[in-house]
Formats: C-alpha cells, structure tokens, sequence
C-alpha cells in the first residue's frame, strides 16, 4: 500500500512517499528547482519520490498510489483569509486580491491540480496543518507514548497546539487561535531587523547571542504569556492579519527606531540587542508551553514539530529547564515535513497501521552513482582521481588536517533544512580563521551567523555539555568547559548547535570525525550546508560541480571521487548572487 504526502503553496513544497508503512522516499521541491523555499506543486519531487518506489510519474504509475494527502484543509485556510480581511477591510485588500488567483485556482482545487499536473485521478484525503505537524513528531518518535506540542505562523486557524500520543492514537486537546502566534511574532522581527521573512529567521536566531536583553520589557508588552505558555499578542502593535505589513508605526515606536531596510544598513548594537531580546522572550514562551503540556498530560517525552521547533536555541533551554525527560523534533520541522505527517497520519492515525521505530533515516532524498557522477564530472571536463573507500578517507582527513575547505557530496540527500553530513561543506574547527573563511569566500554570507560541529557521538559529552544524541542539528548547548578551543563552532556566547554522528546513522561519514579525531585529537569536524548564500542545498552532482567552481573551496570529495581546485579548468559561471539572489 502506498501513501503520498503532499505540501505546497505556502513555503517549502515537499512530497513524502510511505508503502506499507515504510518511508520510501521524501524532499523537498527546491532541491530540483533550484528555487529557494519553492512553494509550487512540487512535480519534480513527486517524480523522484515515485522513482524511488520503480513508479514512473505517469498515470500508470499513479494508479499504485493508494491515496494522496494534503497536508492541511485548504477550505478552512479559505475561510480565515476571508474573515480576517472582511474584519480589517479596507486594509489588506490589495494583498488578499493578489493570494486571490493561487487560493481559489491551486489551494481549493487540490484533486484538479493533481489530475492537471500528474493525472492523478485516486484518492484525495486532507490532514490539518498542525496535525499533519503533530504527526511528523509524534509517529516518528518511536516513542509509545508522549506529548506533542507544535509551534508555527499559521496553519488554517491554529498557530499553535498541543496534545498526546498512544500507540496510534493521536489527540490534540489544546491550540492557540490566529493571530496570536508565536511564529508570527518571530517573523515581524526578523522583517524589522532587516532580513527576508519565511527564509532568515535563522539569522535572527545567530545574531542573538551578540546582543545584551535589553528590550525584553518592551517586547512583553507585545505578547502576554500566562503560566500555562497560552500567549495572547497585542494587536496594536501587528498587522499581519490585513496582509500588508507585519507591524505597525507603534510597533517602530515602541523599540524606539524604524526598521532596518530589507538587506541594507548597519547590523548595530541596537539590532543585536533586539535579537537577543526577542530570543529570551521566545525561549520563555515555549518553555511555558513544554512545561504545560508535559504536566497536563503526565508524559514527560515530548514530541515538536512547526516551524518554531527548528529554534535550536529554545529547544536547547527547554531541556535544561522545563521538566521534559527527552525531546523528539522532526528533522523537517517546518511546512515540508508536514508532507511526512500527511503520510504517516493517514497510514497510522487513520488505517491503525503498525508504526515505524523512529525516523529511521533522515537521508530520504536522491542518490547518484558513481557511474552517474563520473558522468557529470567527464562532461564538465573535470580532473578527479577515483579512490577506495580507506584511501578516500584517508585522502580527505589529510586535506583537512592541512586547513583545506572540503566539499562532501555522497548517498542520499538529508530530509530536512539542515545538512547533516551527505550535502556539506567540512573544515577544522581548531582554526580561528576557519568561520570567516568559509562564510566569506565560500558561502558568502554575513559574519555573524556560526557554523556547526559534527562529533562522533559517544564523544559529545567530552567536548559539549549535552548529555544526550541531537543527530539533527536541533540542539544548541554550552561548549564543555577546559577542553581544547574549538573557536570555528563557538558561537560568541560559548555555544554551538551541534549534530552528532553514530556508525548506525552513517558509517562513512562516521569514520571520516574519527579519522580526523585519530589525527588531531579532536572528533569534531564544522559542519555547514553545501551552497551559497540564497541557493538551496546542493542536490545533484551538477549542483555539487557548480557550487564547488564558484566559490573558493578548495576540495570537492563526491562520491568515490576527489577533486582539487587547483586542478581545475576555467569556467564560466554565473555569480551566486545572479543566480539565487539574496536570501
């Protein structure tokens, strides 16, 4: 039996392919189009995902679907846009007539656009947006039982929730109602300091720990948190809920400056404080929110998902301060990963289907042979020398010993934001000038924002005070205290966010930290996403050749293969920032 997830037309248009109760397959439709946070029908994922099953995506091939699910109830999303611009009306009209076309023509006609796009003609059901979040967290926990809490902008009506899950059972008995959303709230901020909104709100999050709580008082006057986490916004200060802006002039007037333009001006003190600010108050909310759920439901596992979940930061303070045992968050914690719920809800919360042990890999995306990639290397004229596993590994913890910059493209793309070790950029994290290299001449980016350390992880209480696995990067904690300084993963308040690696996850790249830890002493390698600032993480191996060409990094190790820059001939490329923009 096999079950396709399905999200689109917000953000992040992902598919998730489940055949009896396995997850065959699951991405994201950027990574095929390039296009960052595409939130178009995602046919080229749904190729692949279908791929991965022996289906070709024709109307043959569909028939072995059993079901579509959507991951939310486009009616009732109709129904708030409408009453929510009817009660702010004029205001918002322009940008309601604009969502106009894509809600009526797209949104409310899911089963038409599947027979347009695909010839599709199956089954349709439709999830709940936060449900479809609760059960991406819940079903792929491997937990019997826990409590689900999920935080987002906004899904039909709901922006927040909470609940339980037994077996496959599956109850949300709480929510928080649009506009009052935490997530909304998170994205005003991130318009006022002067970054893209559904897109940078990871950068408000590193540019935090630069600033001192100095507006905390102020932002509380914007959000009233009770101590059951249930938060109401003043509504004097937002308007999000007409469609035009995010915030108002009191909103400016009571931080005391304009925004920051879009990308433009000074990051100062100011900005950084009001970073620092606004984490703290988000970091409170959800340990409110964590600390009621656990209690209301006497289940102290607690699963999350949405996209507030992906705030490593807060996850991090909830398991040193509200009374949680263990924390599952979604690896896709956002809008795609409610593709994945849609599936799993339908396969275990409706068919009662038997469950999977947790997520049992995160790396769900496309592969490559070696014939592939020698392929793609051959017609671009590359020069490469093809090695054996031991030597390649060999090869490559010498290059990074020596300072090099390594791309590391091998098995199949990781299922989520992050890249967690078959789509990244490697360094030594003992170099001090090792952050600014990379974020300068490689990912192009801003300064501020802090990479991550891979460690082996039955080492990570060595190096890190974290006590327990965070192999999805969702977990930020302190550096340990004496050990050797590791400057190119400490963030400037002596954190990290930090992934780490067992043989089971990845045998490869496993023995790739313990090669370099064998080496220097050191199992901890930096971790950040292969691509440039604005473009999706790298998919294909043409995708691997061109972000390896336009930057400055030095070493290209994809598949068997293993490539120095220097090596390579002249080509003629666009500029990232031609290509993908800014993010």
């Amino acid at each position: 039996m096999r079950i396709l997830g399905l999200s689109c037309y917000y953000h992040d248009a992902a598919v998730c392919l489940v055949e009896d109760g396995r997850i065959v397959a699951a991405a994201t439709e950027e990574s095929f189009s390039r296009k960052k946070h595409d939130s178009e029908f995602p046919k080229e994922a749904m190729r692949y995902a279908l791929g991965e099953a022996g289906l070709p995506l024709t109307r043959e091939g569909l028939r072995a679907i059993d079901a579509v699910v959507f991951y939310d109830k486009p009616f009732k999303k109709f129904d708030r846009s409408i009453r929510s611009h009817v009660d702010r009306f004029p205001m918002g009209l322009g940008a309601f007539v604009r969502r106009l076309p894509t809600m009526i023509n797209k949104e409310l006609r899911i089963a038409k656009v599947l027979a347009d796009e695909v010839d599709y003609h199956g089954t349709v059901l439709y999830s709940e947006h936060h449900l479809s979040h609760a059960a991406s967290a819940f079903f792929c926990s491997g937990w019997e039982e826990a409590s689900v809490l999920t935080v987002d902008g906004v899904g039909e009506w709901t922006t927040s929730s909470w609940g339980h899950g037994r077996g496959n059972e599956l109850v949300l008995t709480g929510e928080t109602r649009f506009p009052h959303s935490l997530g909304l709230l998170y994205s005003a901020f991130t318009i006022y300091l002067g970054f893209k909104i559904n897109s940078a709100e990871y950068k408000v999050m590193g540019l935090a720990p630069y600033g001192q709580p100095v507006y905390v008082d102020a932002i509380r006057k914007m959000i009233a948190v009770r101590d059951d986490g249930s938060f109401r916004l003043d509504m004097r200060y937002f308007d999000f809920d007409a469609g035009e802006r995010m915030f108002t002039p009191a909103f400016e007037s009571l931080m005391g400056q304009p925004a920051r333009p879009l990308e433009h001006g000074e990051l100062s003190q100011f900005h950084k404080d009001v970073a620092r600010s606004l984490q703290v108050v988000v970091d409170e909310t959800m340990i409110a929110l964590a600390t009621h759920v656990v209690t209301a439901t006497g289940l102290p596992r607690l699963c999350m998902a949405g996209g507030v979940a992906l705030n490593c930061v807060a996850n991090g303070e909830i398991l040193r301060r509200a009374p949680v045992e263990d924390l599952f968050v979604q690896p896709s914690a956002g809008d795609a990963g409610g593709a994945m719920g849609a599936a799993l809800w339908a396969w275990n919360g409706l068919l009662k289907k038997p469950r999977l042990p947790r997520l049992p890999s995160v790396y769900l995306g496309p592969a490559y042979t070696d014939e592939q990639v020698q392929e793609v290397l051959d017609a671009e004229g590359a020069r490469y020398v093809r090695l054996e596993r031991d030597a390649l590994l060999q090869r490559t913890v010498d290059l990074l010993v020596a300072g090099k910059v390594v791309g590391w493209f091998h098995g199949r793309m990781e299922w989520g934001p992050r890249a967690l070790g078959h789509r990244s950029i490697l360094g030594d994290p003992r170099d001090p000038e090792m952050r600014d290299t990379i974020n300068r001449k490689i990912k192009m980016r801003e300064g501020f924002r802090p990479f991550a350390p891979a460690v082996l992880e039955e080492r990570v209480g060595d190096w890190f005070q974290l006590d327990r696995p965070s192999p999805y990067m969702l977990l930020v904690a302190p550096v340990a205290p004496g050990k050797q300084p590791l400057p190119a993963v400490t963030h400037v308040d002596d954190s990290a966010r930090i992934q780490t690696i067992s043989r089971e996850q990845d045998a490869l790249y496993y023995d790739l930290i313990a090669g370099f830890g064998q080496a220097t002493g050191v199992p901890v390698l930096i971790n950040t996403s292969m691509n440039v600032r604005g473009e999706p993480m790298v998919c294909s191996p043409e995708d691997g050749w061109r972000c390896f060409m336009r930057t400055e990094m030095d070493v290209l190790v994809i598949g068997a293969f293993l490539l120095l820059k220097e090596e390579q001939p002249r080509v003629d490329l666009k500029s990232a920032a031609e290509e993908f923009g800014l993010d």
